[in-house]
Parts: C-alpha cells; sequence; structure tokens
C-alpha cells in the first residue's frame, strides 16, 4: 500500500487557508494578545516539556484549518502507514521504520510478512554487551591495554546523528574520549590521528555498503596509520564495523564479532537510534543509551496516539507549513540555549533539507509550491551577538525555534538564571519590538537635539511581530533528548506528507558523487575530460605543475 497522492493547493483547506492568510497576514501579536489571546489556548504540555506556540502569526482559525489541512491530506492513514512497516519511501521500495530500532521488547512489526523486533532486540544486545564489555576492561587492544578513545569514522547520517548526540549528552559521558573523522580531507584525519595513542584507540568503521568515498579513505589512512605503529594484526582488535558488506569487511582485516548490522529501512540520516548509535552507547554507556531510546519511543506513541490539536510534531509541522506556503517564509532559524546543543542545528539542517529538499511530487510532477525548509541556527547567546540583527531588524521574516531548559546540569551553575533571561526576553523583544514613540522617549533622555533624535530614529525602531515557538524542557537528559530528536524527526514527516512528496530517498546527494569519481579518475590520471569552459579552466589549474 503507498501513501496518498493529494497535492495540498487543491484542497478546500489550502483554499479555505489562502482566503484566512489575506485576512490575517498583517496581524499584530501583541495585538492579538490584547484582545484576549492566552498562551494556554496555544500551548502542549507533555511528559516535560512545554511547547508555546503562541508568540505567530495565528488564532484558533488558523490553527484549525491547518489541522483540518492535515486531515485532508490523509495524514492520519500515513502515520499508521509508516509505524506499521508499509513501504512508504516508494522510489526505493522500502519502509520507513527508525522508530522500530528504538521499539520496546513488547511491540511487533511486520515487514515483508516477517516481524523484525526480535532481530532489532538482539541487535540491540550485542551493542550493549560490546559497550560494557569495552567499559569495563573485558575487551582491549592488541597490547591488552584498556581502550581510552574512540573514532567513529562514517559521514553524513552517520555521523551527523552520533557526533550532535555525543556532544549533547558529554555531561553523561563514560571514561572513554570521542573523536569524529568524517571529511575526505585528509588534513582532517591527520589533525585528529596526531593526538591518539594507536595502543589505546578503537575505530567504528560506519558505512552501509562500505563503499562509500570518505568514509573508507578515511578508514584505509587509519589503518595504514595503525599497522605501520602496531602491525598487520592489530587490526582486528582495534577496528569495528557497522554496515552490510560482509566481503568488504572481512577483508579489510574486522573480525565478526565486532561487527554490527544495518537495516535498508533506516534511512542514514535518521539511524542513530540503530547500530550506527555504536559510538554513542561507547560515549554515554548502555544504560543511558537506552535511555535516549525510551525518550524518541515515548515521543513515538505520542505522535501516532495524540489527537492533532494536541500533537506536539503535528501542531509544529503545521505551523511551519504556515509560514513556508503562506508568508513565503525560505529558512528557520533552531535556537538551542544550551552549548550542549550546538551541533543540533547542522544535524536537523541534514534531516530536513535532504528530506524534504524536493521538487517532484509524489506523482511524479514538477511541484509548484514551496517545500522544504532552509534550517540553519546556533546556540544562544552566541546568536545575539551574531545573526540576530537580522532576525530583529532585516528585512525577512524568519520563524525561530527557541530551546531552553529550567534547569541546569551542574548543581555549581551559578549563571543559568542570565541564560534563560535571554532565552525569555528573546522572544518578547522579536514579538514586541519597539516604537518610534519608546525610541523617542529613550533617546530625549539621553539629552539629545531633535536633529540628532529624527536622524537616529529610524535606526533604533524594532518592528516586532516576529513568530517565534518556545520549547521548554525540565531538564537535558539523555531521555529528553531522545523525545527531542524524535519530535523534528516526525515534524519532518508530517510536512512531507502535506507537501506530497517522498521524502525518505535522497537522490539530490548522488549525481555531485558520481561526477566527482569521474574527475578523480582524470585528476588522478593527469588526463582532463572535456568539461564545460569553467571546470575545464579550473582543472587546468589545479593540474599545472
Amino acid at each position: 500500500m503507498t501513501l496518498k497522492k493529494i497535492d495540498p493547493t487543491q484542497t478546500s483547506s489550502w483554499k479555505s487557508l489562502k482566503s484566512h492568510f489575506n485576512e490575517i497576514k498583517d496581524v499584530d501579536m501583541k495585538e492579538m494578545f490584547r484582545k484576549g489571546k492566552k498562551a494556554k489556548d496555544f500551548t502542549i504540555n507533555w511528559d516535560d516539556f512545554s511547547i508555546d506556540f503562541s508568540k505567530n502569526r495565528l488564532n484558533s482559525k488558523t490553527l484549525d484549518l491547518l489541522l483540518n489541512l492535515a486531515s485532508e491530506c490523509n495524514l492520519k492513514h500515513a502515520i499508521e502507514q509508516q509505524f506499521s512497516g508499509e513501504k512508504i519511501n516508494q522510489t526505493e521500495s522500502r519502509a520507513v521504520l527508525h522508530s522500530a530500532v528504538r521499539g520496546g521488547i513488547d511491540q511487533k512489526i511486520m515487514v515483508d510478512n516477517q516481524d523484525v523486533m526480535p532481530s532489532i532486540l538482539k541487535s540491540r544486545k550485542k551493542i550493549k554487551t560490546f559497550t560494557d564489555n569495552v567499559l569495563s576492561g573485558k575487551i582491549t587492544g592488541s597490547t591488552n591495554k584498556p581502550f581510552t578513545d574512540i573514532v567513529n569514522i562514517g559521514i553524513g547520517g552517520s555521523d551527523l546523528g552520533p557526533s550532535m548526540v555525543v556532544e549533547a549528552l558529554k555531561y553523561y559521558s563514560s571514561k572513554l574520549k570521542s573523536h569524529f573523522v568524517s571529511n575526505v580531507d585528509g588534513d582532517h584525519v591527520l589533525e585528529i590521528l596526531k593526538d591518539l595513542n594507536p595502543e589505546t584507540t578503537l575505530f567504528i568503521i560506519v558505512s552501509k555498503t562500505f563503499t562509500t568515498q570518505e568514509t573508507i579513505s578515511n578508514a584505509t589512512t587509519i589503518r595504514n596509520w595503525m599497522v605501520r605503529m602496531m602491525g598487520e594484526n592489530s587490526v582486528q582488535s582495534h577496528f569495528a564495523a557497522v554496515s552490510t558488506n560482509t566481503n568488504a569487511i572481512e577483508n579489510f582485516g574486522i573480525k565478526s564479532d565486532y561487527v554490527f548490522s544495518m537495516n535498508d529501512w533506516v534511512g542514514g540520516r535518521f539511524s542513530l537510534w540503530s547500530s550506527v548509535g555504536l559510538s554513542i552507547c561507547l560515549s554515554i554507556g548502555s544504560e543511558n543509551f537506552e535511555n535516549l531510546l525510551k525518550g524518541a519511543r515515548k515521543m513515538d506513541i505520542h505522535f501516532k496516539s495524540s489527537p492533532f490539536n494536541e500533537n506536539i510534531p503535528v501542531v509544529l509541522a503545521m505551523i511551519s507549513i504556515w509560514y513556508n506556503n503562506f508568508f513565503n517564509c525560505e529558512t528557520e532559524a533552531i535556537i538551542p540555549y544550551s552549548q550542549y546543543l550546538s551541533k543540533l542545528p547542522a544535524y536537523l539542517q541534514q534531516a530536513v533539507m535532504e528530506s524534504n529538499g524536493k521538487s517532484a511530487d509524489r506523482n511524479g510532477q514538477n511541484i509548484a509550491y514551496q517545500t522544504g525548509n532552509i534550517i540553519w541556527g546556533n546556540t544562544g547567546t552566541n546568536s545575539q551577538h551574531a545573526f540576530f540583527q537580522l532576525i530583529h531588524q532585516g528585512t525577512k521574516l524568519i520563524p525561530c525555534d527557541f530551546i531552553g531548559f529550567n534547569k541546569p546540569l551542574y548543581s555549581e551553575n551559578t549563571q543559568h538564571n542570565k541564560l534563560m533571561s535571554n532565552f525569555f526576553a528573546q522572544t518578547e523583544a522579536l514579538m514586541m519590538g519597539k516604537t518610534s514613540g519608546e525610541v523617542k522617549s529613550e533617546l530625549a533622555k539621553l539629552s539629545l537635539d531633535e536633529n540628532q533624535i529624527k536622524f537616529l530614529l529610524p535606526y533604533k525602531i524594532f518592528e516586532g511581530n516576529k513568530p517565534t515557538n518556545t520549547i521548554l524542557i525540565e531538564k537535558l537528559s539523555p531521555k529528553s533528548l531522545g523525545s527531542l530528536i524524535a519530535m523534528y524527526e516526525h515534524k519532518i514527516f508530517v510536512q512531507g506528507i502535506i507537501w506530497n512528496i517522498f521524502s525518505y530517498d535522497q537522490w539530490g546527494v548522488e549525481l555531485g558523487k558520481q561526477l566527482a569519481s569521474k574527475v578523480l579518475d582524470e585528476i588522478e590520471n593527469k588526463e582532463p575530460k572535456i568539461h564545460d569552459d569553467s571546470t575545464n579552466s579550473l582543472l587546468k589549474n589545479y593540474l599545472k605543475d
């Protein structure tokens, strides 16, 4: 069974939203609150999350129309199809079951008439056993010294997810120090190797096919380094693999006990919950890794079972569509007020833009409306001293997600109130702005004359009326992080359903890779072929003596 193929712009809800947009597009959020809009009516409290979406250019009618659109696009049935293992990734004839790899022992999920949960639980147990044995010193390097460092070798989803989570949960770290190699840039891998002790370092190669150019190039460089330092026999004790290519793994020299399986129905950018998360498990310990999965599983249940008006991923997705497709906002900023979440915007860039950056619909037709969002951001308060100028006073309307935590992780943290005062103040400032009257009053107190005030006035005015979502969580923990990541995953799914696209393929990454392979042969043989004039000129410059 495949997903319904519904052009959202042809639904009655979309047409109603267009009409409603013309009525509300210039509404002032401050006025909406003055006229009785209540934050509690636009807040979802769930577990230890509070999602306040009241600071948006919408009212109850807007929300009703958006949720009607979700219903008209058959979202509920699509959710059921995804979780039941239907092959909704139609261009690759695959199910989409990253939620299954964090599933519980009581679940039964069928793919091609086979329950996949036993194999998932078996793989999860192998990850736990391996992690516990490494951390206890039962598994050691070739000279019987316990491991002190691990290096994850991967790219894309095999790097961004694990790297983001390990950084986010650094407070919960095991005794191992974690490193990540991704870029095919040789300087990157050599920079990491220079400070590592080969006797106490474990390398994890993550590549489904074991042929990804960047990953295998880096793995080969590291293997050569290890053989040079420790001898050929050291490879089997210092390398593990997450892959399906057993022949290539064996040829590399990795023993079967150190090999972890992957599933073709788990996309790379959603794979951190699976064996791809081996480096996460080693970095934070198996108990914390299990709590990460539990948090995601809890959000899965919320997403599957909650009515749309109380469903966090659904509401956030539909608000995003409201701005993207009606206000023509092309970007969204993710602003976590925790330095631990510094890699979250980059992780979500891939998750969102690789999933929903599509221009052909599920009928194979060119799309006449906007899909996808350009995702960017950084941590607060760093962002405030960087790009907030553009958000506050620029010409672009940029919806923002603010993510904060009620409690810090360190009890001796005396700065948390300062951090959170900025968190709350920025969303208020973005909505409220500053009027010309307020600016004049401020400038008059500085004893400026009328000409000076007149000159400075336009530069000091803040238009305000800038939309934000506030995601307030009790504390950063493996469980709450799992829920947060899963929340964004499901938001991506909802938007893909509404936009009538296939979110789980990524053909757009293929063309450049194919061309790069041909160009590499030309560079190494110093025989450039015929390209466009610009590329010919660049290759000639690169190959000159």
